[in-house]
């Protein structure tokens, strides 16, 4: 796996450099304090993964990664939580809050290679990625709903509640949820894990959609989901909070 490391602060990358040596999948192709000096890289060397900070001086890493065409996997490193969910948007792998612990670099690197491992397999059209994979021309699901099967934009959804047997998923914009007969694990499989998590028994949300984070609660288009117990230390982790 190719990459690169963006940060304006050189003690900051000498961690990650660290890190990567310690991972023998790793070819690092360079770092650097500016990212503007990045672009011709990232151009020549058609890179797996852009380690990238956020908060630099020239320009913010979410704009940077806004401004490139044919992006590569990226994550965040910054020391700011409250960009989580503004860099969960733009699909990022993952999401590091500084320091950085070694054990939340193995997870993030280790999800970016299970996802180039996907993208790298044949293409069928009848597979969908399963939980845990991203498939970026993948933007929609099937579920059944009565007699038929509905097509769902995975942008459209805010978030799914359990019902006993079913499922009612909530689409944005809409007065009417869809309700079908399925489990949390079967949907869960359809769906991209860096975009939908279950914070609850009875709950996933999608993360692009979380409005503010209230302690144990979670806000979506002013609906609050609570965050369970058994979910807490996953969920913040995810974000970076």
């Amino acid at each position: 796996m190719t990459c690169i490391i963006i940060d304006d602060e050189p003690l900051a990358i000498d961690v990650l450099v660290d890190y990567c040596k310690k991972m023998d999948f790793i070819q690092l192709e360079g770092t650097f304090t500016n990212p503007l000096e990045a672009i011709s890289t990232i151009k020549e060397k058609k890179l797996d993964l852009i380690f990238c900070d956020i908060d630099m001086p020239q320009i913010s890493g979410i704009d940077f990664i806004k401004s490139l065409d044919n992006k590569p996997m990226f994550i965040f490193t910054t020391a700011y939580s409250q960009y989580a969910v503004e860099g969960f948007n733009l699909n990022a792998v993952d999401y590091l809050v500084k320091p950085i612990p070694y054990n939340r670099f193995i997870k993030a690197i280790t999800r970016a290679k299970e996802i180039l491992i996907y993208k790298k397999k044949p293409t069928d059209s009848n597979v969908f990625p399963s939980h845990g994979e991203t498939n970026e021309s993948q933007n929609y699901i099937f579920v059944k709903a009565e007699y038929e099967s509905v097509k769902i934009n995975l942008d459209e959804i805010e978030y799914i509640q359990g019902l006993k047997d079913y499922l009612k998923v909530h689409i944005a914009g809409s007065n009417k949820a869809i309700l079908t007969l399925m489990s949390f694990k079967e949907i869960l499989d359809k769906l991209p894990s860096n975009q939908f998590l279950r914070v609850h028994k009875s709950f996933v949300v999608n993360v692009t959609c979380i409005k503010t984070i209230q302690r144990n609660r979670i806000v979506i288009n002013d609906i609050r989901i609570p965050i369970g117990e058994s979910y807490k230390v996953s969920f913040f982790s995810m974000l970076g909070l």
